[in-house]
């Protein structure tokens, strides 16, 4: 349940800061895609909650 929660708040995480604080010319490769940022930050989430 631990590592559910944290896969879809690293998840939220990533998509609210591609669209606060994200490329918006589409130079980044993480940042300008909304999916992209969103699965970083899923993954990142899930490696944090492994801990």
């Amino acid at each position: 349940m631990r590592l559910v929660a944290s896969v879809l708040t690293g998840a939220l995480v990533g998509l609210l800061y591609q669209h606060f604080v994200g490329c918006h010319t589409g130079a980044c490769p993480i940042t300008s895609n909304p999916f992209v940022s969103t699965l970083y930050g899923a993954l990142l989430g899930f490696l944090l909650g492994q801990l």
